[in-house]
């Protein structure tokens, strides 16, 4: 038996927030980041809702990129205090992600971060709170899924929490609220939801309600993507919905080991001054990751497919494969995403994130492999690499090598 969840809604298109004046209850707490949910009027938008609704709202402010374990800690203990009904988290990947761990130690005061880790372990929530999710970027697709990532920084590694429990009640995806995006943003994110949807349809748990997702997402990014990058906002719009089909996808279907890999480099060289933006790691570790895979003969026959659907050339299977990745790239280009690891922080721009050493890539990469082989996007990845592989992988990420093996 198989498992396919939603929000209860989803509401989508301009003026989606209007449904925050519907909501019943006594307080709700809104989570948010930097000033960007400021500028666009998300967030006193969304406050001005919830007060028309007649609640009493209290704003908790500052949540960082990639969220540590701390900040959750510091805002369920603010939940706690206040008893929201609601909890409205708005903005990108960091801050919902950041609420939904908030949401599960508020309901549950005496977990631990390593019990909140254990995939599909959460146990049962909505007994003080609902969430609603509104996103304000186009890639990460966290609005509908059943998945948080947070950032343990004594250790280096992102932490995905995996759990349906979690997936929102309601999401308000309203493309309007991405029209301030800076290019980069729309690059790595957009790069984010094509992973997904590529993800998605060779994981071993895809099913027929995940395939069509997975597929439309991908016809809708490599149509839009681009676009959306140069500025047209019409492609923005559409980039947003894009993001959150695949999104419903993945959340279904699971992920793989592109996932896995990004999990585990986005924080590991941070003392270095590096950090590799999670959706920037996937456009790099992608085509690696598809010619390891196409060693599956069900995950060529599912990559060719794709390729069919993007209208790639190729008679063969493996000529679709290589064409497919061949696309990649070209969008990478396109995108001002390095090909490789050891090509990020130099030609990135608008500006550098940080270099990455090779003697240190080379000393932390037997522990960072090891750590991507236990994430938990690696079980529904359709090879399961070995150590060594896994080790091969990362150094043709660094290097930007080809993978046969």
């Amino acid at each position: 038996m198989a498992r396919f969840t939603l929000p209860r809604d989803i509401y989508h298109g301009y003026d989606a927030m209007d449904v925050l004046k519907t909501l019943e209850g006594k307080r709700a707490i809104i989570c948010t980041g930097g000033g960007s949910a400021r500028r666009n009027g998300s967030l006193g938008k969304a406050e001005a809702y919830l007060k028309e609704a007649g609640m009493e709202v209290r704003i908790y402010e500052g949540i960082e990129s990639d969220p540590s374990v701390e900040t959750v800690l510091k805002g369920a203990a603010v939940m706690e205090e206040f008893k929201p009904d609601w909890i409205v988290a708005i903005g990108g990947g960091s801050p919902i992600d950041a609420a939904k761990a908030m949401w599960i130690k508020y309901e549950y005061p005496d977990i631990t971060f390593e019990e909140m880790k254990k995939v599909f372990g959460i146990p049962k929530l909505r007994r003080k709170a609902h969430f609603v999710a509104i996103s304000s970027t186009s890639g990460t697709a966290t609005e509908v899924t059943s998945f948080s990532i947070i950032t343990d920084y004594e250790k280096g590694i992102k932490y995905p929490i995996a759990d349906f429990e979690i997936t929102p009640d309601i999401a308000i995806v309203d493309p309007e609220l991405t029209h301030g995006m800076p290019k980069k943003l729309v690059a790595h994110t957009g790069m984010d939801a094509f992973t997904h949807a590529v993800e998605a349809y060779v994981s071993t748990a895809n099913c027929e309600f995940t395939d069509p997702l997975a597929i439309h997402a991908i016809e809708l990014i490599q149509k839009y993507l681009v676009k959306s990058y140069e500025g047209d906002m019409e492609a923005r719009d559409k980039m947003h919905y894009a993001q959150c089909l695949a999104g419903m996808a993945f959340s279904n279907a699971l992920l793989g080991i592109v996932h896995s890999m990004a999990h585990k480099t986005g924080a590991a060289f941070a003392d270095c001054g590096a950090h590799l933006i999670h959706g920037a790691a996937n456009a790099m570790y992608l085509p690696k990751v598809i010619a390891f895979n196409a060693k599956d003969s069900t995950a060529a026959e599912r990559y060719g497919v794709i390729a069919d659907y993007m209208h790639l050339d190729g008679k063969t299977t493996e000529e679709k494969i290589k064409n497919l990745i061949a696309w990649i790239r070209d969008t990478q280009k396109k995108l001002n995403i390095p090909s490789a690891i050891r090509f990020y922080g130099k030609d990135a721009l608008p500006a550098p994130e940080g270099f990455v050493p090779e003697a240190v890539f080379l000393e932390r990469l037997p522990k960072i492999a090891a750590e991507a082989i236990l994430d938990a996007c690696t079980p529904s990845n359709p090879r399961q690499p070995s150590q060594e592989e896994m080790e091969k992988l990362f150094k043709a990420c660094y290097y930007d090598l080809d993978v046969d093996f």
